[in-house]
């Protein structure tokens, strides 16, 4: 390592590492899948106060492999995809420019509750562009996220209209901004992860239904648990660079698996049989729109790509459908049954097979995730 990215290395703040946190199995397969697909349309987290929603999506951005960025570029244009790079860089390249490319690590953009429209989708100075006769453009967040992660705490309180701006920005993959007879746009591809705890109110469902996946997370209740999560907390505080090294080899082994699951992921293929049975679940579980069977189709592929396999099975369906439906069922107020659990045993009729009685408890994934070997 050279002496600049040591020195960058040390300067970045220390974050606490993915594969020692404990519990919440459902959101970091959830933020796993979106990485390896970021296609699938982003994470929407339920769930209480101090659950570490916040620490795991700052450890899984610090967990990412760094990517190649095109040097100075304000969006972090991909040097070789058109669809990730700047329509600038893309005109440079046609006319045979060499450009400056460098390693950069994956952005993770925070977006504040009081976030203005100019600030998330940037700015056209009119004065500039009028005077001068160039359009002078300030990027926003969403520019800074390209090819990265945002993260929306809080998402139920950010006004409606900046969610759907999010949301149809994370669908297209580009942000146009337009003022006064001039338009510009720029690509804007990221793994939208919104979180928020429903005490404070529910997400309009014609917008919760864009997010790809839905986690629900709770308190730990069991006391040992508990007491593990306060000492490796205490222990992380103490001494971060001690703690980091205990972890060093399981978060390089993760690294390395996303990695993989990437690059597996073109080859992985789901059966014809399964892909109507999916659609056979989200039919008789009425979900509006295809939304739901695009999703669990993607998200079952991501699994298996994940834990090395080109073929879908049954089980890698059953451990995704739970987090692709819940939040796409109609509600009904007076139904007090949980929507995993429905989920679940539509599941189980359609396929013809029975789910782990822990799994329908644990409201829908149930599996302990862990490095594949």
């Amino acid at each position: 390592m050279s002496s600049t990215a040591q020195a960058t290395a040390a300067a970045r703040r220390v974050v606490f590492p993915f594969t020692a946190i404990v519990g919440q199995e459902e959101m970091k397969l959830a933020l796993l899948l979106n990485v390896i697909d970021p296609k699938i349309g982003g994470v929407m987290i339920m769930g209480d106060r101090g659950t570490g929603k916040s620490t795991t999506i700052r450890a899984l951005a610090d967990l990412l492999p760094e990517i190649p960025v095109v040097a100075n570029d304000p969006f972090n244009s991909d040097p070789s995809d058109p669809d990730l790079m700047s329509d600038e860089v893309r005109q440079q390249l046609q006319q045979g420019v060499d450009i400056p490319v460098i390693p950069k690590k994956v952005q993770m953009v925070d977006l504040p509750l009081g976030a203005t429209e100019d600030r998330v989708c940037g700015t056209i100075d009119i004065e500039k562009a009028l005077s001068e006769g160039v359009k002078a453009f300030e990027p926003g967040l969403l520019a800074k996220a390209n090819r990265g992660i945002l993260y929306v705490d809080e998402v139920n309180l950010l006004d409606d209209h900046l969610v759907d701006v999010l949301l149809d920005s994370a669908a297209s993959g580009w942000n146009t901004v337009e003022r006064e007879g001039i338009s510009i746009r720029h690509p804007a591809r990221f793994v939208l992860v919104g979180s928020g705890n429903p005490e404070e109110g529910e997400l309009r469902p014609q917008l919760l239904d864009r997010f790809g996946m839905h986690a629900e997370i709770r308190t730990v209740k069991e006391p040992a648990l508990r007491v593990q999560i306060v000492e490796q907390r205490s222990e992380f505080d103490q001494n971060p660079p001690v703690f980091l090294e205990q972890y060093k080899s399981q978060q390089e082994e993760l690294q390395q698996n996303i990695i993989n699951a990437q690059n597996l992921l073109p080859s992985v293929a789901i059966d014809y049989d399964l892909r109507v049975k999916i659609s056979e679940v989200c039919s008789e579980l009425d979900v509006d729109g295809l939304r739901g069977d695009i999703v669990t189709n993607r998200a079952a592929k991501a699994i298996a790509a994940y834990e090395g396999r080109t073929e879908v099975t049954v089980d890698d369906i059953r451990r995704v459908m739970t987090l692709c439906l819940r939040h796409r069922l109609r509600k009904d107020p007076l139904e007090s049954i949980d929507s995993g659990y429905k989920v679940q045993k539509t599941f189980s009729r359609v396929f013809g097979v029975e789910v782990p009685e822990e799994t329908t408890q644990q409201n829908g994934t149930g599996q302990k995730l862990g490095v594949r070997n």
